[in-house]
């Protein structure tokens, strides 16, 4: 700790965004470049030395939080350079996408806004690449096993880099033309610029990583065959497989899913396309969720140039401050937050109808109606109490061109035959089962990330990652040195 009495001294400062004004006119990360490293010592001099950082264990990859803090706030930036990436493959990606449940486990923040680690993280992984401290780390020698890592999104990626460093030959095979996955095309760039990503990506190439793009596992290769030709296979696909919304109407067109809306306006981004065949622009939009994927595709509609947007969140508007009774230091609480999309819709008055920001809360979709020509014109709905019952008399239409379902993911996608190929189990649920060990009932073949555990966070990907490559390397090997930051069964703090 540096300055025994930061925590005192200095007040919470958060990377500041850019004008609302201006960044909706392009599609740069919400940020002011540059604004982090001149404020950021002084902020990493708020954290206390509590003795015992809950920010560890609110952190599924045990990042070790107070070590980097105080070499931050001495500018030590090789040693914290050093001490994040002991625990964590991509924190430029986690310092950017994560919620951050280490700030809500900060002892600071029992009575105090906590150290603002997720801008810590940030500018410690950036500042890392500036000055060359993340170079390759190719294996000393290879092991002769081979590992096929399938999917690359935050999961596969991790596990594919911890076992190439650990000298296993690995191939990650993806879907999509691009590698990331919905880091890729669900993540808009106005969040995390995908130069970020490819900059990781070049690095596990250099290490030995080899990537198979535009490769479905179960169509363009089967998936017994691919078992056969490797000692060892992870399943890392994701749970792409989206909730869906039936009530009448659903059948119009212009009713869409978020993850078909989203991939579109990306590939614009990468110059695939030149207008997005889905676009917002001069349209009235319903978002139906109240999720982040929600709220990515109201800052995505909003760049658009939607005529009006409105996100429908089915939950009553939360305080703005912890219940303690009901969610108790240091558990993740559910208050209102402001995220970089809902600034702008708020600013921007995107969406006359709502109360807060863009948002309509304890609002349930009842039906859609349409025109002549079967596209959607209007979606009907009403208010409901704390158990999801309708309140008479709140019956409301909002005008809608394109309304986008963001109801969030049930499990991996069984439309490629992978599962059925293989013989996985799975579980009542739709994700796929596995033990104690991260393995599946088919010997040698893993499962990790959200395709097992369920749709959560990117940092607890990561740890998926990290720790199925433990396991893989201790079934190929007999033991492993490989971290294994969480089981297959841990979850988060919770009452």
């Amino acid at each position: 700790m540096a300055d025994p009495k930061g925590f005192m001294t200095t007040p919470r400062q958060d990377w500041p965004r850019r004008p609302v004004e201006e960044r909706v006119r392009d599609w740069d990360e919400v940020y002011v470049p540059g604004a982090l490293l001149p404020i950021i010592s002084k902020q990493a001099d708020r954290c206390m030395d509590c003795g015992i950082p809950f920010c560890h264990d609110a952190c599924p990859l045990g990042n070790l939080i107070p070590e980097w803090n105080d070499l931050v706030s001495r500018e030590d930036w090789r040693q914290a350079a050093d001490r994040l990436h002991a625990t964590n493959n991509f924190p430029e990606f986690t310092g950017r996408l994560c919620p951050a449940p280490c700030e809500a486990g900060c002892v600071l923040a029992i009575n105090q806004p906590a150290v603002t680690i997720k801008n810590v993280e940030a500018a410690v992984a950036d500042r890392a690449w500036e000055l060359g401290f993340a170079p390759p780390r190719p294996p000393d020698r290879l092991s002769g096993r081979t590992v096929a890592v399938i999917g690359s999104g935050p999961t596969g990626l991790a596990a594919a880099q911890q076992l190439t460093r650990a000298g296993h030959t690995v191939a990650v095979y993806e879907k999509d033309d691009r590698l990331g996955g919905l880091m890729r095309y669900g993540i808009p760039e106005f969040k995390m610029e995908k130069h970020h990503l490819e900059r990781r990506i070049e690095q596990m190439r250099a290490e030995g990583t080899k990537f198979r793009t535009s490769t479905v596992v179960g169509r363009d290769v089967g998936a017994a065959e691919l078992r056969s030709r490797y000692d060892a296979v992870v399943i890392a696909t994701g749970a792409t497989a989206w909730r869906e919304l039936d009530v009448p109407g659903r059948e119009l067109a212009g009713v869409q899913q978020a993850m078909e809306y989203l991939p579109l306006a990306n590939r614009v981004r990468e110059g695939d396309l030149a207008v997005s065949p889905m676009s917002a622009a001069g349209k009235h939009v319903v978002i139906v969720g109240g999720g982040d994927t929600g709220a990515d595709c109201l800052g995505t509609a909003v760049r658009e140039g939607a005529a009006s947007v409105t996100q429908l969140d089915i939950y009553a508007q939360p305080g703005g401050e912890r219940d303690e009774d009901a969610e108790p230091w240091p558990t993740y609480p559910k208050i209102y937050r402001l995220s970089a999309a809902h600034e702008e819709a708020r600013d921007l008055e995107t969406a006359p109808a709502a109360s807060a920001d863009a948002r309509l809360f304890a609002a349930s979709t009842l039906r859609f109606t349409g025109d002549g020509d079967g596209r959607v014109r209007s979606l009907h709905l009403v208010e409901v109490d704390a158990a999801r019952r309708p309140v008479t008399g709140t019956g409301r239409t909002l005008p809608a061109d394109l309304v986008l379902l963001a109801l969030g993911f049930s499990g991996p996608d069984r439309g490629d035959g992978l599962v059925e190929q293989l013989g996985l189990g799975m579980e009542p649920r739709g994700t796929v089962a596995r033990d104690a060990g991260f393995g599946t009932n088919v010997p040698g073949v893993f499962a990790a990330g959200d395709a097992a555990r369920g749709q959560s966070l990117i940092v607890w990907a990561i740890a998926e990652g990290r720790a199925v490559a433990a396991a893989v390397d201790r079934y190929l090997t007999g033991s492993s040195r490989l971290p294994a930051p969480i089981g297959p069964y841990d979850r988060p703090m919770t009452v």
